[in-house]
C-alpha cells in the first residue's frame, strides 16, 4: 500500500505539470473539433457532384462546390498546422519544466545508491515522455472520439455498409491489443540489451589505459561486440514485431476502403443508394480507422513514453522536492555530532553506530582507523550526501538539513578519488560556476599550493580538460580537487584521505592549507591512514566497525592506543608514537 501511494505521488507531480498546459490541450480539442468538422468536405462534396452537377450537367455549381472545398481545405489544413505546433510546444513546456528536477533528482539519487544510475537514462525517459506529447499520437487521443460519428454517417448511407465499417473497425481494434500485447516483451528486452551494451561501453572507457597496458582489448573487444550484436538483435526483434502490426493495419484499413467501395457499387446497382453515398462512405471510412492506424503506428513511441511515465513518477517520489528554506548566515566552525548512526543506503546494516564528538573552530579532528571503520561514511554525512538515520549532525546549532543546497557554501569536500570535470581548471575549481570568479579561484588555488602547478600547464587556468582521457596525475588532480574544497573559504573542511596521492611537497601544502584554515577560525575533519596526514590535527577520533573506540587530544589518544595497530590502521613505529 505505501508502496503505491508513494508512486502515486511521483506520478501526481507529473500531471499537476500536463495540468498547468490544460489550455493548450483545449485548444488542440478545438482545433481537433473543427478539422474533423472540416473532414466532412470531401464525402459531402462528392453527394453533391453525383446527386447536383452530373445529374444538372452544371458546370458553374462545379466551380462554385470546388472553389468552396478549395477555402475549407485550406482552413483544414491551417488549424491542422497550428495543433501540430501547440502540442510541440506543450511537450517543450513539459521538458522544460522537469528538465533542472529530474536531473537534481538523479545527482541525488545516484549518491544515495551504491548502484548508480545512469543519468543519461534519466533524461531519456524525459525526452521519450516529451516527444510523445509532440507526436501525432495525440491527434489520434482527440480524433477517436470522431470515429463513432463517422461510422453513424456511414450506417445513414446504408446499414450494411455502417455494419462492414464497425467490422472492421473492431479489427484494427484488436491488432491494436495484439501490438500491445505481443511487442511489450520485445520491447524491454531491446531497452534491458541496450543498457547493458551501453554500461559495458562505458566502463571500458572509463579506464581506456588499463584495458590497454593489460592486454584486455583482445578479450573485452569480442565481449563488447557480443553485446552489442545483442541489443542489436533485441532491436531489430521489436522493430519487426512492432511494424508487423502496423504495416497489417495500413494495409487492412486500404483493404476495407474498397471493401466498402465494392459493397456501396452492388447496392447502387441493387438500387438501394446513389453513387455518391458509395464514394462518400469509403472517404468516411478511411478517415474514421484513420486515429486506430494513427495510434498502432506510434505504439512504439507511446510504449516508451509510457514505461518513462512511470521511471520518472518512481524518481521523483524517491527524491522529493525540495522545500523553500529560510536562509541561514554563514556559519560558526562548531561542529557537533550526537549520538549519530549511518546506515548506506540500500543497505541494512550500519556502518556508523552512536557516535558523539563536538569540534571548535581553529581546531582540526583526525579520524583513523582500518579499512571498513566508517571513515568515508563520515564523511558522506558532514558533507550532507548521505543523511543520518539515527542522532543529530549541528553545525553552528543547525542540523545540516537544514542548510539545504547553501551546505555546499560552508563545507569544503575533497573525496578519495577525485574527479575533474569536462571544462577549463578554473571553472572546476570554481565548481562549475558559469563565470568563475578569478581571484576567489586564484586564491583558492595558492591555498592548495597548486598556482605554481597550474601556471605551467599549457594554458594555465584556462587549460580546458575532456570529459575523459584527462593527462593529469594523480597529486595534480589531488592538489585542483583540494583547490575546489578550499574554494569560498568554507568553515569546515572535510578531507577523506587527502594526501593519498601527494608527494612530500604535496603533503606540506596540504599541512599548510589546514593551518591557514585554522587560522581563519574554520576547522578540518581528516579521514586519514597516513601518519602525516593528520601532524595538524589537535584532536583524534579512532573508529573500528562503525564504532568510535577513542576521541580526545591527539598525543593523549595515540599513546593509548598506539600499541593496537589493527585498531588505528597505523604501523606501530608510526612517527605519531613519540
Amino acid at each position: 500500500m505505501q508502496k503505491n501511494a508513494s508512486d502515486k505521488a511521483g506520478a501526481e507531480e507529473l500531471r499537476r505539470a500536463l495540468g498547468r498546459s490544460r489550455s493548450g490541450f483545449a485548444a488542440i480539442g478545438l482545433f481537433s473539433f473543427f478539422v474533423n468538422l472540416l473532414v466532412l468536405t470531401g464525402p459531402l462534396f462528392m453527394l453533391q457532384v453525383y446527386d447536383r452537377v452530373l445529374a444538372a450537367r452544371s458546370e458553374a455549381t462545379l466551380l462554385v462546390l470546388f472553389l468552396l472545398i478549395v477555402v475549407l481545405y485550406g482552413i483544414m489544413g491551417v488549424l491542422d498546422h497550428v495543433r501540430a505546433r501547440i502540442s510541440a510546444r506543450i511537450g517543450a513546456r513539459f521538458q522544460e519544466e522537469f528538465e533542472m528536477r529530474v536531473f537534481r533528482a538523479l545527482l541525488e539519487r545516484n549518491s544515495l545508491s551504491r548502484r548508480g544510475v545512469s543519468s543519461a537514462s534519466g533524461m531519456r525517459d524525459l525526452d521519450a515522455v516529451q516527444k510523445m506529447l509532440a507526436s501525432p499520437a495525440v491527434f489520434a487521443i482527440f480524433d477517436i472520439p470522431w470515429t463513432p460519428v463517422f461510422l453513424f454517417i456511414i450506417f445513414v448511407f446504408h446499414p450494411w455498409m455502417g455494419y462492414l465499417a464497425v467490422a472492421g473497425g473492431l479489427i484494427l481494434v484488436g491488432l491494436t491489443l495484439l501490438n500491445q500485447s505481443a511487442t511489450k516483451r520485445h520491447q524491454l528486452q531491446a531497452a534491458e540489451a541496450g543498457r547493458k551494451s551501453d554500461e559495458f561501453t562505458a566502463s571500458l572507457g572509463r579506464d581506456a589505459d588499463a584495458v590497454r597496458a593489460l592486454g584486455m582489448l583482445r578479450s573485452a573487444a569480442p565481449r563488447w561486440q557480443a553485446a552489442r550484436r545483442q541489443a542489436l538483435l533485441a532491436h531489430i526483434s521489436y522493430s519487426d514485431a512492432n511494424g508487423f502490426y502496423a504495416t497489417a493495419s495500413k494495409t487492412f484499413r486500404v483493404f476495407l476502403q474498397s471493401a466498402i467501395l465494392a459493397l456501396g457499387a452492388w447496392l447502387v446497382l441493387r438500387g438501394e443508394i446513389k453513387a455518391g453515398a458509395m464514394i462518400a462512405g469509403s472517404i468516411l471510412i478511411g478517415r474514421a480507422l484513420a486515429p486506430i492506424e494513427a495510434a498502432i503506428g506510434q505504439w512504439s513511441l507511446v510504449q516508451r513514453a509510457h514505461e518513462g511515465w512511470k521511471n520518472l513518477s518512481t524518481l521523483l517520489q524517491q527524491v522529493p522536492a525540495h522545500e523553500e528554506r529560510t536562509v541561514l548566515p554563514r556559519p560558526r566552525a562548531m561542529l557537533s555530532l550526537q549520538q549519530v548512526t549511518a546506515v548506506p543506503p540500500g543497505e541494512q546494516v550500519a556502518t556508523l553506530r552512536m557516535v558523539s564528538m563536538d569540534l571548535i573552530p581553529g581546531t582540526a579532528l583526525g579520524v583513523i582507523g582500518p579499512s571498513g571503520s566508517g571513515k568515508s561514511t563520515l564523511a558522506r554525512l558532514l558533507t550532507g550526501v548521505w543523511p543520518v538515520m539515527g542522532g543529530k549532525i549541528r553545525l553552528d546549532g543547525a542540523t545540516l538539513d537544514q542548510y539545504g543546497d547553501d551546505l555546499a557554501d560552508h563545507v569544503g569536500y575533497l573525496p578519495q578519488d577525485v574527479v575533474l570535470f569536462e571544462g577549463t581548471i578554473s571553472e572546476n575549481i570554481a565548481r562549475l560556476a558559469g563565470s568563475p570568479d578569478p581571484e576567489k579561484v586564484i586564491a583558492a588555488a595558492k591555498k592548495a599550493a597548486a598556482h605554481d602547478m597550474i601556471l605551467k600547464l599549457p594554458q594555465g587556468y584556462d587549460t580546458r580538460l575532456p570529459a575523459t582521457g584527462q593527462r593529469l596525475s594523480g597529486g595534480q588532480k589531488q592538489r585542483i580537487g583540494l583547490a575546489r574544497a578550499l574554494y569560498g573559504d568554507p568553515v569546515l573542511l572535510v578531507l577523506d584521505e587527502p594526501n593519498s596521492n601527494l608527494d612530500a611537497e604535496g603533503s606540506e601544502a596540504l599541512n599548510r592549507a589546514i593551518r591557514g584554515l585554522k587560522a581563519a577560525g574554520g576547522a578540518a575533519v581528516i579521514m586519514a591512514h597516513r601518519p602525516a596526514a593528520i601532524e595538524e590535527c589537535e584532536m583524534v577520533m579512532i573508529l573500528d566497525q562503525g564504532a568510535r573506540v577513542a576521541f580526545g587530544p591527539r598525543d593523549e589518544v595515540l599513546r593509548s592506543h598506539v600499541r593496537n595497530a589493527a585498531v588505528i590502521g597505523m604501523p606501530a613505529g608510526s612517527p605519531l608514537k613519540q
